[in-house]
């Protein structure tokens, strides 16, 4: 399964060319938000900047639409218009958004109206796009993809099992394409929870090589990818493997390690046994944020590394158990990336990237 096209908004843009130069540029200090039904206190986040997207044709499409929609929206026309291939319309085209949250902004936008408001009173719009298949439906209206659409939501891997779909989907010539991502939103009520059970960073640097007590900054974004069984030579790379739970044996060790750490757990420190000895690990949730899909962006990244044959340094190099860090930008020979994951159950997900 070769990935053709990637698209992605986060807090630096929206596009490959803001993912590389997020990528060059490392580490950034992430938004300051006031807290709501609170004197002036403050919290650090990394938020999507809607205003900021250059063309807002698809924005005044989906006007009625909420920002998790909006954000998918963008991500997958970016990955479809990154694919460069012709005459979408005619291919059978798969869609297949997963998230960990789902909507949950909208519906705690819904409830609070009928508390104001009666369950007589309510908008229907705000129902509407808090039904967890909506992002996906405007994705499909607004890009004109008459696939097959499905929501994956759970709290962790939920990006991973979008991946097994997809090469099931293609494997089967259920679809000539599948169009697959991840997209999560920030919400207060999400802010909040984070503050009660996880290790905030106060300097708003996450500090993936710490591994415990970790460093937690909510985080938000979308990241789509065009999918299918053969591509262009100026496609990304492979997904050759996808892995949840046990690891197989794999003669072949990567050129580089990369690890999700980004301070949703509040102990990290399984990815210390997971490093392979020799070989340079980095993350890059700092450029990220802290997000139960930033195997996600992860993804992107090294996908765009391989492509390129360009490594990009750990945006952060605090490193007290003297893990071989990639260090250095630059040109580098690379044939496969590893990416792993942990959840909350000690669980891991290992993700393979290769090029020939």
């Amino acid at each position: 399964m070769n990935i053709l096209g990637t698209g992605i908004i986060f807090s630096r843009g929206l596009g490959v060319a803001a993912l590389e130069n997020a990528l060059r540029a490392g580490w950034q200090p992430p938004d300051e938000i006031d807290l709501p039904r609170s004197a002036g206190l403050k919290r650090l986040v990394y938020q999507v900047n809607l205003d900021a997207v250059p063309d807002k044709t698809l924005l005044k499409k989906n006007r009625r639409s909420d920002k998790l929609s909006k954000m998918a929206v963008l991500a997958a026309a970016d990955a479809l218009a990154d694919s460069g291939i012709a005459q979408t319309a005619d291919k059978r085209i798969g869609i297949i958004l997963s998230t960990a949250f789902g909507a949950h902004v909208t519906t705690f936008d819904f409830l609070d109206g009928i508390l104001d408001y009666g369950e007589a009173n309510v908008s229907p719009t705000t129902f509407s796009n808090s039904v967890h298949n909506a992002a996906a439906a405007y994705i499909s209206s607004s890009l004109n993809i008459k696939g097959p659409t499905l929501s994956i939501t759970q709290f962790r891997f939920s990006f991973q099992s979008a991946l097994q779909l997809a090469s099931a989907w293609l494997q089967q010539g259920r679809c000539d394409y599948v169009l697959a991502g991840a997209v999560d939103q920030y919400g207060a009520v999400l802010g909040y929870v984070a503050d009660q059970k996880l290790c905030s960073a106060p300097d708003g640097k996450i500090k993936p090589f710490t591994f415990s007590p970790t460093c937690h900054v909510p985080g938000e974004g979308a990241a789509f990818f065009l999918l299918g069984k053969a591509g262009p030579e100026n496609m990304y790379c492979s997904v050759t493997a996808i892995h949840t739970g046990a690891e197989p044996d794999n003669p072949n060790p990567p050129d580089i390690d990369i690890i999700d750490a980004d301070g949703m757990l509040p102990d990290e420190s399984a990815y210390i046994a997971a490093l392979r000895h020799g070989i340079p690990a980095t993350s890059y949730s700092p450029v990220f944020g802290s997000m139960m899909i930033t195997s996600a962006f992860n993804i992107a990244a090294g996908a765009l590394m391989l492509r390129n044959q360009s490594c990009y340094a750990a945006p952060v190099l605090d490193n007290p158990h003297n893990i071989r860090l990639l260090s250095e930008s630059g040109k580098r020979a690379m044939k496969q990336i590893r990416c792993t994951g942990y959840n909350c159950y000690g669980d891991k997900s290992v993700i393979y990237l290769g090029r020939d």
